[in-house]
C-alpha cells in the first residue's frame, strides 16, 4: 500500500469538532504542506491549516507514527471546527495533495495487515461502534481484548498437536519414532470434538448479544396482545382497537432490559380466516413467533387455547391479560398476571423477562460466536476433526487430509491463514472512519 488516506471520523453534519484521520506514507508531507509539520509525535499542537494561501482553519493536530499507530503506518488526526465548510475545504485540499478518501472499513483493515490485530480483534471494533447495550460494549471490547481470539487459538493448538502426530507418522515411516504415533493423536481430537461441539451448542449466546434476543407475542385475536406492546414498550407504538384482527402485521420495537439489546415483536392474532390480508399476517407471526428466543403466550381469561399453542415452547412465558376485569389466577409457575390498564403485573413481567435474558445470554466464560461467520467455520473444523477422527483407524494418510482442513477452518476465523476470501465480508459492515 503505497497510497495515503483520509477520512472523516466523526458523524457527518454541524458539530463542536470533526476529525479527520489520516493515514500511509504521504502523512508527514501532507502536513507540512498544510503548514503543521514538525509536530512531536502523540502530541496535540494547535496549527493554522493552510492550502494554495488560503487560510482553511485553526485546528488541533495529532500526529502518530508508525509502526506503533493504530493502523500500523504513520498516522494523523485533524481536529477541525464541525462546520461543513471547514470539513469540505480540508478534505478538498488533502485530496488536492493526492491523498484519497478512504473505503468503508479500510484503516481497520490496514491495521490487520500490519498485523496491529486479528481479523476477530477487527470484527470487534466494528461491534464497538455499534454498541448500545451494556453487554454489546463488554462483549465487544472482551473481543477486542483477544478473548474470542484465544479459544480458537487454543482450539487450533490441540488440533495442530493431533496433526504433528499424525504428520511425523506420514513423513518418517523409516526413522525411529514409536509405532502407530497417529493413534496417540485419538484423545487430543476426542477432546477437542467435545470442546467443539460445546462451543456450538453455545453459539446463539454470544450472537443474540452482538444482534438482539427476540420476544414474540403471540396469541388469538383481542387477546390484548397490541396493548400488552405498547405497555412494554412504554408508547403508543400499535393501533388498539375492539375491532378482531386490528394488527395484520409484525410489528417491531427495540428495547434495553437487563442492559440487553430485545427485539419485541406484536403479531397478527391466530385464527382461521378467508381474508387474503389476514392469512398473510398469520402466516408472517407464525414464521416470526417460530424464530425467536421467547414467546410470550397472550391469553385473555376464559379464551381456549386455540392456534397460538402449537407455538408455544417450552420455557415460554403465559401472560394472562386483562386482570382489570375481574379476579384472574395463575395455575402454573409459567404463568404471568397483568393489567395493561392498572399496570399490575408488569413489573413482575418485566423481571420474569430480565431473568430469562440472564439465563440465555450470561456466562462465565466468553462465546467462542459472536457472528454468522464463526459458527459457519466450527461446524466445518468440527465436521473434519470428525472425520479425521473416524479415519484414523484406515491409516495417517486419510486423517491428515481431514485434519488440516480443520485447521484451515478455525484458522480463517482469526486469520491466521487463508483470509483474502473473507477479507471483503469482514470489513465492507465497517463505517467510513475505521
Amino acid at each position: 500500500m503505497t497510497d495515503t488516506i483520509f477520512a472523516l471520523a466523526t458523524p457527518p453534519g454541524r458539530g463542536a469538532i470533526a476529525i479527520l484521520r489520516l493515514s500511509g506514507p504521504g502523512v508527514d508531507a501532507a502536513l507540512s504542506a498544510l503548514g503543521a509539520g514538525g509536530l512531536t509525535p502523540r502530541m496535540a499542537s494547535l496549527r493554522t491549516l493552510r492550502h494554495d494561501g488560503e487560510t482553511l482553519d485553526q485546528a488541533l493536530v495529532l500526529r502518530f507514527p508508525g509502526p506503533t499507530s493504530y493502523t500500523g503506518e504513520d498516522c494523523a488526526e485533524l481536529h477541525l471546527h464541525g462546520g461543513r465548510a471547514v470539513v469540505e475545504a480540508v478534505a478538498g485540499a488533502l485530496t488536492a495533495l493526492g491523498l484519497r478518501p478512504a473505503e468503508p472499513g479500510e484503516f481497520t483493515r490496514r491495521a490487520f495487515e500490519h498485523g496491529r490485530m486479528d481479523l476477530a480483534q477487527a470484527e470487534a471494533v466494528a461491534d464497538l461502534i455499534d454498541a448500545e447495550t451494556r453487554s454489546q460494549r463488554t462483549q465487544a471490547l472482551g473481543q477486542l481484548d483477544g478473548a474470542l481470539s484465544r479459544t480458537y487459538a487454543g482450539f487450533r493448538a490441540d488440533l495442530l498437536t493431533a496433526l504433528a502426530l499424525v504428520e511425523a507418522e506420514i513423513d518418517f515411516p523409516d526413522e525411529d519414532v514409536p509405532d502407530n504415533l497417529a493413534r496417540s493423536a485419538g484423545p487430543i481430537l476426542d477432546r477437542l470434538i467435545v470442546d467443539l461441539k460445546r462451543a456450538l451448542a453455545d453459539a446463539a449466546r454470544g450472537e443474540r448479544v452482538r444482534a438482539g434476543y427476540r420476544i414474540v407475542l403471540i396469541g388469538e385475536t383481542n387477546a390484548g396482545k397490541s396493548s400488552l406492546f405498547n405497555a412494554l414498550v412504554a408508547r403508543e407504538a400499535a393501533i388498539v382497537t375492539p375491532v378482531a384482527g386490528t394488527t395484520r402485521d409484525v410489528l417491531d420495537a427495540e428495547l434495553i432490559i437487563a442492559g440487553y439489546a430485545v427485539t419485541l415483536s406484536d403479531t397478527a392474532g391466530l385464527r382461521l380466516s378467508e381474508d387474503v390480508v389476514e392469512i398473510e399476517g398469520v402466516r408472517r407471526a407464525r414464521a416470526r413467533a417460530e424464530a425467536a428466543e421467547l414467546r410470550l403466550w397472550v391469553r385473555a381469561p376464559g379464551d381456549a387455547p386455540g392456534e397460538a399453542a402449537d407455538l408455544v415452547q417450552p420455557g415460554d412465558l403465559t401472560v394472562l391479560t386483562k386482570a382489570d376485569l375481574g379476579p384472574v389466577t395463575a395455575d402454573d409457575p409459567d404463568t404471568v398476571v397483568v393489567s395493561t390498564v392498572t399496570g399490575a403485573g408488569l413489573g413482575e413481567l418485566h423481571d420474569r423477562i430480565a431473568a430469562r435474558l440472564m439465563a440465555d445470554l450470561a456466562g462465565a466464560d466468553f462465546p467462542a460466536v459472536t457472528r454468522e461467520r464463526h459458527r459457519r467455520r466450527l461446524v466445518e473444523a468440527l465436521t473434519a476433526v470428525e472425520a479425521g477422527r473416524a479415519a484414523l483407524d484406515h491409516g495417517p494418510e486419510m486423517a491428515g487430509d481431514d485434519l488440516r482442513r480443520a485447521a484451515t477452518a478455525l484458522g480463517r476465523v482469526t486469520g491466521a491463514i487463508g483470509v483474502e476470501d473473507i477479507l471483503g465480508e469482514v470489513f465492507s459492515t465497517f463505517c467510513i472512519g475505521k
